[in-house]
């Protein structure tokens, strides 16, 4: 499975990585310090490379999540039913949480840092979806 892996802060992306290979997550994963080259990649593989999961930052420089979510706007039929995207972040604001709902993309929000748990409750997601 092919994850992407989007924040501006290295600290998080060897936590995060290191987790996700210890818990077997995924046997690829592709990090981006920068929405910009997230995006660049991504669209290169469109529409015959499309990562499983896309674990996103919102608080980033240039290019913040929101911005790249709604970059993504444009290739939606192409991503809906082939990636999953988690929404990273540290605030606690409801008004994080309800607008990450107004992307169809998004299938989650997820408080930093990740952990096992949240690994296993989405890996279930994943494998409910592809048995319905």
């Amino acid at each position: 499975m092919e994850t992407l892996l989007i924040d501006d802060n290295s600290t998080s992306v060897f936590l995060t990585e290191m987790l996700l290979k210890r818990e077997g997550f995924s046997d690829k994963i592709r990090s981006f310090l920068a929405a910009e080259e997230a995006l660049t990649y991504l669209e290169q593989g469109l529409p015959v490379r499309v990562p499983e999961v896309i674990f996103l930052d919102l608080n980033m420089p240039v290019m913040d999540g929101w911005d790249f979510l709604e970059a993504l706007k444009p290739h939606e039929g192409e991503l809906s039913s082939r990636c999953r995207i988690y929404v990273l972040t540290s605030s606690l604001a409801p008004s994080d949480a309800a607008r990450a709902k107004e992307y169809t993309l998004v299938s989650g929000l997820i408080h930093k840092p990740v952990d096992s748990q949240m690994l296993q409750v989405i890996r279930a997601e994943m494998s409910e979806q592809d048995g319905a």
